[in-house]
């Protein structure tokens, strides 16, 4: 009687060492796949929140607040977050900073929406300031934190002194009125063997915003000096000198009308060698409309402004139209569009500009920046800025030399302007990151004075 035999066990008996391979090889498969996966599972059932910080508007130090808010992960994907925290910062009128926080709740906490304000000391140090937007992130993923299940394992302590809570409930009483004044001044040395440059700038500034009116007192001054020295083929050197210098004062009223309009006026004086003005004055009254609630200011802004011009123009030097003095009124419409939403940000403006009695001398220029999260790991980020000039009453008479050309001495006249730029970007991979490893960046640092 003859035995059947498989095809498996005979190629079991003619090639053992090759079964051998193969079953240890598909087992480190096997493995390899299932490892991420387990892990994964592990993710999954993990009860620590998700949690997106989007500073794209901000000020953050995402170390810090890793270390310090270390009982969430930190995703850097918005899609694989519960929370996506939204921050914005701007500047208040005590010249410091305020922030909002909006927490957007995703997946089971979709029904989740909170927002929080507070605004940071106008000497705050970046210390008190990162301890400061610490504490507002911890209180605001309470809410979250309490829907998901995981307070059992933390601590919250609620205190304040005797000394803080009388100082809390006294009235408040600002010495100096909501002025606020700045004075600032620096400058630059440069130098080699063809190359000698000088340049200083100042300012002093004085301000009062309140949420009924806004003063504004700021006076700028500089001076340049650059000087080449160029050699011709034969040896002989040259000394070419580039001399500007500017002087401007300017002055602002804006009075709070409603929470959609305000009204106000510009005023601002000025002497510039580069733009060919010896001494000039504009005056500029206004009306402003804001299609949103000027309250809404960290998340949407679209205003529509309009007002008329007086300027009157003291020259250096003969302009393209014969004149060294003139009186002229125009008339200036702006449209400002603003937005800041989980998904990206959105600056758009328009403006346009024509004076009375010519109106072919105008001026048209369109501008904006779009940051875009279009969707898990793709961002979209484009700014575009130009201009069309028919104004330029301010050039002087006659042909620009080669000097003026490449020193850049004084404007030129030209019908455009524009600057661009764009970026696209990717990213996949791992979608969580609570690491902070500082190592090497000493190297990388940047310095600002």
């Amino acid at each position: 009687m003859k035995k059947k035999v498989s095809f498996l066990s005979l190629i079991a008996c003619s090639y053992p060492n090759f079964l051998k391979k193969l079953i240890a090889r598909y087992f480190v498969i096997t493995l390899l796949f299932f490892l991420p996966l387990a892990s994964f599972s592990q993710d999954t059932i993990s009860k620590k929140l998700r949690v997106f910080v989007d500073c794209s508007n901000a000020n953050c130090d995402m170390n810090y607040i890793k270390t310090e808010v270390n009982f969430v992960d930190y995703t850097v994907d918005h899609t694989a977050s519960d929370v996506h925290i939204l921050i914005t910062q701007l500047s208040n009128g005590g010249g410091a900073s305020q922030y909002q926080l909006i927490f957007f709740g995703y997946g089971k906490f979709s029904h989740l929406t909170d927002t929080l304000h507070y605004s940071t000391k106008p000497n705050g140090t970046d210390f008190e300031n990162r301890d400061l937007l610490i504490k507002h992130l911890q209180f605001g993923l309470v809410p979250f934190m309490t829907k998901n299940g995981s307070l059992d394992k933390y601590m919250i302590q609620l205190k304040q002194s005797e000394s803080e809570n009388q100082a809390a409930t006294s009235s408040t009483k600002d010495p100096w009125n909501y002025w606020v004044y700045r004075a600032g001044m620096n400058g630059n040395l440069n130098s080699d063997n063809v190359y000698k440059g000088f340049q200083y700038n100042g300012n002093l500034s004085a301000t009062r915003i309140t949420d009924k009116i806004k003063l504004t007192f700021n006076l700028n001054f500089g001076k340049t000096r650059n000087s080449f020295a160029l050699q011709d083929s034969l040896g002989n050197e040259t000394e070419v000198v580039v001399k500007n210098e500017n002087y401007d004062f300017y002055h602002q009223v804006v009075k709070s009308i409603s929470e959609h309009w305000s009204v106000g006026y510009d005023l601002d004086v000025s002497r510039s060698t580069f733009t060919n003005y010896s001494f000039r004055t504009v005056f500029k009254p206004a009306i402003e409309y804001d299609v949103f609630p000027y309250k809404s200011v960290n998340n949407k802004l679209f205003t529509i402004k309009y007002g008329i011009d007086v300027t009157d123009n003291n020259y250096i030097d003969t302009t393209v139209y014969n004149k060294m003095r003139e009186t002229r009124i125009g008339q200036q419409l702006d449209v400002t569009l603003s937005l800041n939403q989980k998904w990206g940000t959105t600056n758009l403006s328009a403006g346009y500009h024509s004076y009375f009695g010519n109106m072919n001398l105008f001026n048209v220029s369109m501008g904006g920046g779009v940051n875009v999260r279009v969707t898990g790991g793709l961002s979209f980020n484009v700014f575009v800025f130009g201009s069309i000039l028919r104004d330029q009453i301010y050039l002087p008479k006659g042909q620009a030399t080669d000097q003026d050309i490449l020193t850049r001495q004084r404007q030129l006249a030209t019908n455009y302007t524009y600057t661009t730029f764009f970026g696209l970007s990717y990213r996949f991979g791992s979608k969580v990151n609570n690491f902070v490893n500082p190592r090497f960046n000493g190297t990388n640092m940047n310095f600002s004075f």
